[in-house]
């Protein structure tokens, strides 16, 4: 799954009807609520929108007929296997007439080259985890959890023989970085279990 890292706008016009898509990231709904509050165009005849949070999403037709630009968004967002994102697709009516399958067209095409063009971001679902280190292997297991890319330092607490270093580890790697760090400590490193 993917997400955009920041605000991304697309524009194109459409049997002279002009389109914009904003697609932007979001962690809850009321962030989602805030940014559609935000971002809608008051002096456009639409502001259609969807959005999925993991399991979560909604979509709105803002007046156009029903299932024509909501929905459509929402299969853009899906379709580029994106979570974590919300996407504004504004309509200023242009004067004609573009029918149901021109609208679905329209909005979904809109929102999907949105998406397409802008940066994406991989999401890595990460386990927090602690290791008790001693002074003596701190250097080596900083060393080598810092050759992975995804493992993400999140604390270091030092203590009277090492530190407790927490790190945020990709969770299907997890498993396997515990036991690389228990090998190469030979068994001196603690794995404390996060709190639930």
């Amino acid at each position: 799954m993917f997400t955009v890292p920041r605000l991304h706008s697309y524009d194109q016009e459409i049997k002279k009807s002009r389109f914009r898509a904003l697609a932007a990231p979001i962690a809850s709904e009321d962030e989602a609520k805030a940014l559609l509050a935000h971002h809608s165009d008051a002096s456009a005849n639409h502001n259609c929108w969807a959005w999925r949070l993991g399991q979560t999403y909604r979509f709105n037709d803002d007046g156009e007929p029903s299932g024509t630009a909501g929905k459509p968004i929402l299969q853009a967002i899906d379709g580029q296997q994106m979570d974590g994102v919300l996407v504004i697709v504004t309509r200023w009516f242009g004067g004609i007439l573009l029918g149901s399958g021109g609208l679905i067209r329209a909005y979904g095409g809109t929102a999907a080259l949105c998406l397409r063009e802008a940066e994406k971001v991989e999401i890595i679902l990460r386990q927090s985890m602690t290791f008790r280190v001693s002074f003596a292997d701190l250097a080596l297991v900083k060393a080598r959890l810092g050759t992975n890319p995804q493992a993400v330092l999140q604390g270091e607490v030092y203590t009277e023989t090492g530190a407790d270093l927490t790190y945020g580890l990709p969770e299907q790697e997890a498993p396997s970085l515990a036991r690389m760090i228990m090998d190469i400590t030979a068994g001196r490193t603690l794995v404390l279990k996060p709190d639930p």
